[in-house]
């Protein structure tokens, strides 16, 4: 079909487009390691940065093997990979005769992340978008993960070329927005949760952070981002607000020393409950 676009205003390029239509219902997800069995895959997204996505993710990702599963994280963030600082991982990635391994968190999280494969770790990643999202369908198609429960997928800000590239290749069980109590959080979440539906991508549900912080001496949250907006957002979306977390100066530190696996998850566990109850209790 031509590239130039039809009387429906379809150009005919899949690749670019995210329209669910008759055109794309064909597969089109690419094929995993042969050595590897991933049983669930959750994208955490948001549509702007600085919003937590790769604190969410490690956390998610430390509950779920601290419950006895295996776990793996994907680091989608090609050109701001944050996920190897948060566990203290800086040895480089290695290969054999399965393909690219992944490096374990003290926990055995297996990981991989672009910041693994560069040899200077503070060095940017100035690449184009079509070289980005062939590293994201290699760390799939190349990296032996292994057995794994869970894949948790740390996204990009945004609705480019990267989440476009996950959506349309990785077999999504589903994805978690994370938001933050600002006003925008009504225009952050609907981008996201917009796009997956294009994209026929289930929206688990909604994870605001910076929520609030608690007093030292009296326990009472304060709200230092003003009232949260996550209920009346999710509400009108159909999709349920899986955690609120709180700002914490102790999780920072430890996400700065490389230990976020030593966090106290009580706040994320909302949301591992949320995915065992979804997934394991109904297989």
């Amino acid at each position: 079909m031509s590239e130039t676009t039809n009387q429906t205003g379809c150009s005919g390029n899949c690749e670019s487009c995210g329209a669910d239509c008759s055109s794309r219902k064909q597969d089109m997800h690419i094929q995993l390691n042969q050595y590897s069995t991933v049983r669930r895959v959750i994208g955490i997204v948001s549509g702007k940065g600085g919003v937590g996505k790769s604190l969410v993710t490690s956390l998610t990702a430390c509950a779920m093997q601290a419950r006895g599963y295996a776990t793996a994280v994907f680091d989608a963030d090609v050109t701001g990979p944050s996920i190897p600082k948060a566990f203290g991982i800086r040895e480089k990635a290695k290969a054999n005769e399965l393909g690219l391994l992944p490096e374990k968190s003290k926990m055995g999280i297996e990981v991989m992340s672009v910041n693994l494969l560069l040899e200077d770790e503070e060095a940017p990643v100035v690449w184009r978008g079509p070289v980005i999202s062939g590293v994201i369908q290699q760390f799939w198609t190349d990296v032996a993960w292994g057995d794994i429960d869970y894949m948790f997928i740390d996204m990009p800000p945004g609705t480019g070329d990267v989440p476009l590239t996950v959506f349309q290749s990785l077999p999504l069980d589903g994805i978690i927005v994370v938001t933050t109590p600002q006003d925008l959080v009504t225009l952050i979440v609907k981008k996201a949760y917009h796009m997956a539906k294009m994209m026929n991508i289930p929206i688990l549900g909604i994870v605001e952070n910076m929520s609030y912080a608690l007093c030292p001496d009296c326990g009472k949250k304060i709200e230092l981002f003003g009232e949260s907006k996550a209920e009346e957002v999710a509400s009108s979306l159909g999709v349920p607000v899986l955690a609120r977390l709180p700002i914490d100066s102790k999780t920072a530190h430890l996400v700065d020393q490389g230990a976020v696996e030593l966090a106290d998850d009580k706040a994320i566990a909302p949301v591992a409950d949320f995915l065992e109850r979804t997934f394991t209790e109904a297989e």
